[in-house]
């Protein structure tokens, strides 16, 4: 069997399974098409670049996300190394700057002497040797035809890309700075108040404003993930202060009190020249974006570097298609990772690529590929998206209620610490087999 292992896209998947099947020996070959093609939603040249976010989520462990992420640290994950070198500010999540987190990447994949980088569109899948498909949410349409041919029918539908604006913009005197019940630095997030006419005028305009209409052959469906801040205004009106714009846990300092909302502000780069809105992923049209969010407290003279849009999601139906060990079942010398095969998030496409590098690598040499213990976080993601109900398969981030159950009682305020206890035993023992 040939050495030689192919992999299709530079995303986040794409890059660490490039890197975990170099680590084992594998030639690997990665494909990326930038910067020869693009998307609206791409604006680097780099490899790993983050679209919908700069932040890869929770650190604690309280959530299986920041298990998720130990487990990678743990594993010799290159994107977790990559996040450690290039964070800023977050509270007590883990946010990176775009655009050095991009560098750091694409610095690492060039100089690695096993992996070969090449730059132009990908048309058609090799017919030969191992393959790795991770193209990703925005899969070209040239390829996504070739992986039609291979899966039958996708299903496409929308996330949303948040606005950023630049700090010097910003009316301070409006704004105060605070992380929600002072986690991390306690200063990480700017947070715009909103009283309830404010609030009640902010989701006025929301709801009348122009969107981008969806084409009629697409179906549009969101993930809850990435909602759409008029999607969460049509579902009713205090919808979107109980999500992106609740104010728990902060207090106003003018007024010594909670708002009645919160807009909070996240840094985008490490100089905090620019700041994202933090969950408000929109179709609105660009005119009413800069209309409606100048009416947030602190954006009134706001300049936009850059403005929300939305980006087609390709992914398969993993559990009708896909082995535990990412490979295809109908051809299992092909693998698929990242977003495509239904994970949700920046850390969870980074576990799928992960896997897929190693067992790529595994079916390069002749072994057998492995698939990690269901009670870590990674083994409980992979078995969710490869067993969930086929015909009502949707995206899903990793959660803790994916964990097959402790033994015996356990209090609710410890489960959490045990799951995460357990899961890191587990990983380790795992990783010793690899």
């Amino acid at each position: 069997m040939t050495r030689n292992l192919t992999i299709i896209g530079g995303g986040l998947a794409g890059c660490e399974a490039a890197w975990q099947a170099a680590k084992r020996g594998a030639r690997v070959t990665l494909h990326e098409m930038k910067p020869h093609a693009s998307s609206p939603a791409h604006h680097l040249a780099g490899l790993a670049e983050l679209v919908c976010s700069n932040s890869l989520r929770g650190e604690s462990r309280e959530n299986a996300v920041g298990l998720l992420k130990e487990e990678l640290r743990r594993a010799g994950s290159l994107l977790m190394e990559a996040a450690a070198a290039t964070r800023v500010p977050a509270g007590g999540a883990l946010a990176v700057d775009r655009e050095l987190f991009s560098a750091f990447v694409t610095e690492r994949i060039e100089n690695h002497p096993s992996i070969d980088l090449v730059r132009g569109e990908v048309t058609e899948i090799p017919a030969e040797g191992i393959v790795v498909i991770a193209s990703g949410p925005l899969t070209s349409d040239a390829l996504a035809e070739r992986i039609r041919a291979l899966t039958g029918p996708n299903l496409y539908f929308y996330d949303a890309i948040a606005p950023i604006v630049t700090a010097e913009s910003l009316d301070m005197t409006r704004v105060f700075r605070a992380s929600r019940y002072g986690k991390g630095e306690g200063d990480d997030y700017l947070n715009c108040p909103l009283d309830r006419e404010e609030y009640e005028r902010f989701v006025d305009g929301i709801l009348a404003a122009e969107k981008v209409p969806a084409r009629d052959f697409e179906k549009v469906v969101h993930f809850e993930g990435c909602m759409p801040v008029e999607e969460m205004a049509e579902r009713g009106r205090d919808t979107l202060r109980f999500g992106p714009m609740k104010p728990v846990g902060l207090t106003d300092p003018r007024t010594g009190e909670e708002p009645h909302a919160v807009v909070q502000l996240r840094a985008e780069n490490r100089e905090g020249t620019m700041f994202n809105l933090v969950g408000f992923q929109t179709k609105l049209t660009y005119p009413e974006q800069r209309r409606i969010f100048r009416m947030i407290p602190g954006l009134g003279n706001a300049e936009f570097v850059r403005l929300g849009s939305m980006h087609r999601n390709t992914f398969i139906n993993a559990p009708a298609l896909l082995a535990p060990t990412f490979q295809l079942k109908g051809d299992p010398r092909i693998l698929f990772a990242g977003q495509i095969t239904g994970v949700e998030g920046y850390v969870e496409s980074a576990g799928s690529g992960f896997l897929a590098g190693i067992n790529a690598a595994r079916l390069v040499r002749g072994d057998e590929p492995v698939v990690p213990p269901a009670a870590t976080a990674l083994g409980a993601l992979v078995t969710h998206i490869t067993n969930a109900d086929v015909k009502h398969f949707q995206p899903m981030n990793v959660n803790y209620g994916l964990f097959p159950p402790l033994e015996g009682k356990v209090k609710k305020k410890e489960r959490r610490g045990r799951l995460a206890e357990r899961a890191l035993a587990e990983l380790q023992g795992w990783i010793d087999t690899l």
